[in-house]
């Protein structure tokens, strides 16, 4: 799989590469049905995530729309699609319970400022070693995670205390509240996951996740179901994008926010990266990550200006650009425009969409995430299953961060010591 080794170092954007070449209608042609298709994949997801992540969804769009064009514009990969991704729900949802809103603005503030650093100072090629094994580790943990944090509107529970953020006590408060389940939303919320995944089978091509919630909330609507959706809890959307602001800045909040940014960094250089590999290896290709980091910090410094919520490449989305038939960055600045446009055009609608469908999407969204074949594979080895058990294990019980440095920690005590060997062994 290629690497982007040798291009490490470029500092140059795939756009302005592309353009030197010369882009031609042909490419055009190319690229704008891909930015279609991939603004369908985008517009369900980007509101599911910020609602998982304890924020409106208007924020999961402003982030697809500023971060979707700015990672698009300025990255290191031609088919990197930028915006709001699955594995910041957990990070982003406690930031917001303990610091508020303004809170996370200003993390991902300063997580941009530190991605751009990262990539200034030449560090992508090093972000990409990370074991393999603490990669399918968190990612699966993150996985059950969220969806934990999805059975509230899956079920349609009416819970009579806070909702705890660790797992355990989670789910000690969710089982306690299934007296209160919703039989409305639990249906709606399996329906949109069993067309999702029918769909799958049937029509690969089609952009399941936006026809089942399509079809769920006209189904919501027309049979008057007494299901929560986003009207009823957040009002109608803003139809434009906000003026941007700094969010307030003392240093004292500076000094207490630090650990959580350098998460954020952390876990958005990793996912930015890997996804880059992933269009690497689909299309024989070479991203330069170094570029990469400093397009998603300063992606990330946008976001949240405008009120977003933390931008990172996005492995389905990008995945989804390639098989699209994208030929260049202009396609991922395209589909943050049609993003746009839903928002000015067709904002109202959204007031429609029941929280159960867009659980239901999250859920498949989980179900993709959690890499099971990996993982099993992972486990026969005993060195990698010490590594992806303690990183899977911390993640779900402590938190991302703790479970990644676990993770690496072990993985440089085992390589260590099989160095050893070796060298005792000649």
């Amino acid at each position: 799989m290629p690497d982007g080794t040798s291009t490490a170092a470029y500092y140059r954007p795939k756009l302005i590469t592309t353009l030197s070449e010369g882009y031609h209608l042909a490419q055009f042609r190319k690229d704008l049905p891909a930015a279609l298709t991939v603004a369908i994949v985008a517009l369900p997801l980007s509101m599911a995530f910020a609602i998982a992540s304890g924020v409106s969804p208007e924020r999961g769009l402003y982030t697809a729309v500023i971060g979707g064009f700015l990672v698009s514009a300025l990255g290191g990969s031609r088919y990197q699609i930028g915006g709001p991704a699955g594995a910041f729900i957990v990070l982003v949802a406690a930031t917001v319970a303990k610091f508020g809103l303004s809170g996370m603005l200003l993390t991902v503030l300063l997580s941009g400022v530190m991605l751009t650093f990262l990539g200034l100072s030449r560090l992508g090629s090093l972000i990409r070693h990370i074991p393999h094994a603490v990669t399918v580790g968190f990612t699966f943990g993150i996985a059950i995670v969220i969806l934990a944090s999805q059975l509230k509107d899956l079920g349609g529970l009416t819970l009579t205390t806070a909702e705890p953020g660790l797992l355990l006590p989670k789910l000690v408060v969710l089982a306690g509240a299934l007296p209160s389940l919703n039989p409305a939303a639990f249906g709606i919320a399996a329906a949109v996951v069993a067309i999702i995944f029918l769909q799958r089978r049937v029509k690969p091509n089609w952009p399941g996740m936006l026809l089942a919630v399509i079809a769920a909330s006209i189904a919501a609507w027309l049979l008057h179901l007494p299901v929560a959706t986003i009207g009823s809890r957040f009002g109608d959307l803003p139809r434009s994008l906000p003026a941007p602001a700094l969010p307030p800045v003392t240093l004292g909040l500076v000094l207490q926010l630090l650990p959580t940014a350098l998460s954020f960094t952390l876990l958005g250089a990793v996912e930015s990266l890997l996804s880059a590999k992933v269009a690497d290896s689909m299309t024989g290709r070479r991203h330069r990550s170094n570029m990469e980091l400093v397009a998603q910090g300063i992606a990330n410094i946008a976001s949240a200006l405008f009120g977003g919520i933390p931008v990172t490449g996005t492995i389905a989305r990008t995945a989804t650009n390639v098989r699209a038939g994208a030929s260049s960055p202009l396609s991922g600045m395209m589909h943050a425009l049609f993003v746009l446009l839903f928002l000015v055009v067709a904002a109202p609608l959204a007031s429609f969409i029941p929280l159960a469908a867009l659980a239901g999407v999250l859920v498949v969204v989980c179900w993709n995430m959690a890499d099971k074949g990996e993982f099993l594979a992972l486990l026969k080895n005993w060195p990698s299953a010490i590594v992806l058990l303690a990183t899977f294990g911390l993640t779900l019980l402590r938190d991302l961060t703790t479970g990644i440095v676990a993770g690496c920690v072990l993985a440089a005590i085992f390589a260590q010591f099989r160095r050893k060997i070796s060298e005792e062994g000649v």
